[in-house]
């Protein structure tokens, strides 16, 4: 099957900006105690169930994945980007990082305790982002979690220049309702949801929600 456009354009984009993107966002999580608390409370809930690995899924250069670490996880990277997974490798020797698509994970079902997709399935057409949840919920074991972060907004922005290279790439804004009806359809229930106000240079509220596989 051919791959759409749209990820091939994902995949030139990131492996575009790779090492300026890593560069200007390391420290970024140092600055959002909201952030660090979803991810930390994550990790909690996890390590509580007993464990296991944990994919950060669309992991870009791996600084969520090396926080997740850092939280006591069994935590690994996928991103469609071999440039991230490059940068990913280098800047964090020790752990595990592998190129992959979301919507085809290279996993086993019920693999994994727990999974991150942080404002990673922002660039798939909101009319193929349930098959990304439906994927997600493959390959999580009952009762493994899901986070996710995203922008809130019901629009799309054509980004043309990001981390001082010219791209062209749809950045998809969510509606939290409809990704409460995706998440529902996947088969995943809602357990926790936090909306935050934005804070500069964000334009729109940033969400999270966390979400179980029934046992």
């Amino acid at each position: 099957m051919s791959e759409h456009a749209d990820v091939a354009a994902t995949r030139l984009a990131y492996d575009t900006v790779a090492s300026d993107y890593a560069a200007l966002l390391r420290d970024e999580l140092a600055s959002k105690p909201l952030d660090r608390a979803m991810l930390s409370a994550f990790a909690e809930e996890v390590l509580a169930a007993g464990g296991g690995a944990v994919a950060d899924l669309g992991c870009g250069p791996g600084r969520v994945t090396a926080q997740l670490v850092e939280l006591g996880l069994d935590a690994f990277g996928i991103d469609l980007s071999p440039g991230m997974i490059d940068v990913a490798r280098s800047s964090h020797p020790g752990l595990r990082f592998e190129v992959g698509s979301m919507a085809a994970l290279p996993l086993g079902g019920d693999e994994l305790a727990g999974a991150v997709a942080w404002y990673s399935v922002i660039h798939t057409p909101p009319e193929r982002q349930g098959e990304l949840f439906a994927e997600f919920a493959r390959v999580l074991r009952p009762g493994g979690l899901l986070l996710l972060a995203f922008q809130v907004g019901d629009d799309v922005v054509h980004l043309t220049k990001a981390y001082g290279h010219d791209i062209a790439l749809d950045a998809y804004r969510q509606s939290p309702a409809r990704i409460r009806m995706l998440l529902a359809e996947a088969g995943l229930v809602e357990t926790v949801w936090l909306e935050r106000a934005p804070r500069a240079p964000e334009k729109v509220p940033q969400a999270y929600v966390l979400a179980a596989l029934p046992e």
